[in-house]
């Protein structure tokens, strides 16, 4: 397994953690607080989806 592989099956797990975290708060917890949590949470899973979309050009050959 190269490196790149690798590091793109880490990023979908935070992603996955990330989504699973917002909704188990907003289902469990409703204050103020657990609505902040549950925004960051959802933004740092879109953040990691943005990031993850610029692996693509990892690990293919430079254009010539």
């Amino acid at each position: 397994m190269r490196l790149i592989t690798a590091h793109r099956i880490l990023i979908g797990a935070g992603i996955a953690f990330f989504l699973l975290y917002a909704m188990i708060v907003l289902l469990r917890d409703h204050t103020v607080a657990g609505l902040v949590h549950a925004l960051v949470s959802l933004a740092v899973a879109v953040g990691l989806a943005l990031y993850y979309r610029t692996l693509k050009r990892w690990g293919s050959p430079p254009p010539s």
